[in-house]
């Protein structure tokens, strides 16, 4: 089953491949979802992702919740998963590592932790 654009003004648009039924009896028809899909294979193009985000962003947001006050690094939360690169290997060095964003300290991982989207060593907000 193909997935259709999402877009609430997708059929708006003026295109050709846009245009189904037969000849003298045309009309503008949602397009399908093809391999260079935006917001997640939702969306046919970004006017499309935009159009619904103009439409139905702000209740999405409020639905899902709104932030009420910034979020901060810190030392304890800025842990991030890397992979080194061939030219930046040196003999010893794990390929696979997690970098403090705040303080720059690095500490080696396995290949199955760096791959384990639940392990971490952040602690706080």
């Amino acid at each position: 089953m193909s997935k259709l654009c999402q877009g609430p003004s997708c059929h708006m648009y003026d295109t050709t491949d846009r245009k189904r039924g037969p000849k003298g009896n045309k009309r503008n028809q949602t397009r399908t979802v093809n391999r260079y899909g935006y917001g997640n294979n939702n969306f046919c193009t970004l006017s499309c992702q935009n159009d619904w985000w103009t439409e139905h962003g702000t209740r999405a947001v409020d639905y899902i919740g709104r932030l009420r006050e910034p979020k901060a690094m810190t030392p304890e939360n800025s842990w991030t998963k890397r992979q080194r690169y061939g030219w930046e290997l040196n003999n010893g060095e794990s390929e696979y590592y997690y970098r403090n964003v705040c303080t720059n300290e690095q500490r080696p991982l396995t290949e199955q932790q760096y791959n384990d989207s639940n392990y971490t060593l952040n602690t706080g907000e």
